[in-house]
């Protein structure tokens, strides 16, 4: 019989976090840091899967994780007590239009494969949820695979709805798959 998960630390309380507290035995959240790049590149090399990537897989060498279009601020970051990165969630604008500030778009989430199950992508939902709300966002809005049943129950779970499918949108391993459109009001 498996152990019961951990339940998650409160959600991310802005950026006063952004120093590490001091240890802790479950995994907390704060925002990225310039230093996070390398963690953050592996784990999204790790967490890689046609289930959420419409990209193909990266190969050698590795470009930098942030650059002009994701810079550290983008992002919050699943850490555990002893300082490893966990998961991340891209929190950005969902375009670059004035009439359109007033949403942010949850643009990736990852969770390495040892932390799945544990609490850490509801947490990192539940910061990205409380960060949109501290800049000012009235909306957040997200892209999931319609195959991805999994992460698309987490995100109804914490409030979000579907709001459009574009159906076949994607080809991937040969199959057609849906882009499934969902969102929240904050």
């Amino acid at each position: 019989m498996s152990p019961e998960p951990q339940q998650p630390r409160q959600p991310y309380d802005g950026p006063e976090e952004a120093q590490d507290p001091p240890a802790r035995p479950e995994p907390f959240v704060r925002l990225a840091r310039p230093e996070d790049d390398e963690a953050l590149g592996g784990l999204d090399r790790a967490t890689w899967s046609t289930l959420h990537a419409v990209t193909p897989r990266a190969r050698p060498p590795y470009p930098p994780f942030f650059h002009e279009n994701s810079a550290p601020g983008d992002h919050l970051v699943a850490v555990t007590g002893d300082g490893r990165v966990v998961g991340y969630t891209k929190l950005a604008r969902a375009t670059p239009l004035a009439s359109n500030a007033h949403v942010l778009q949850i643009q990736g989430l990852a969770v390495l494969d040892e932390a799945r199950g544990t609490g850490v992508g509801r947490l990192l939902i539940r910061s990205a949820v409380t960060e949109a709300r501290r800049r000012g966002a009235l909306r957040l809005s997200l892209r999931v695979l319609g195959h991805n049943t999994p992460a698309r129950r987490l995100y109804e779970s914490e409030g979000f709805v579907v709001e459009g499918i574009q159906p076949r949108e994607f080809l991937l391993d040969g199959e057609f798959v849906d882009d499934v459109l969902m969102g929240r009001s904050l």
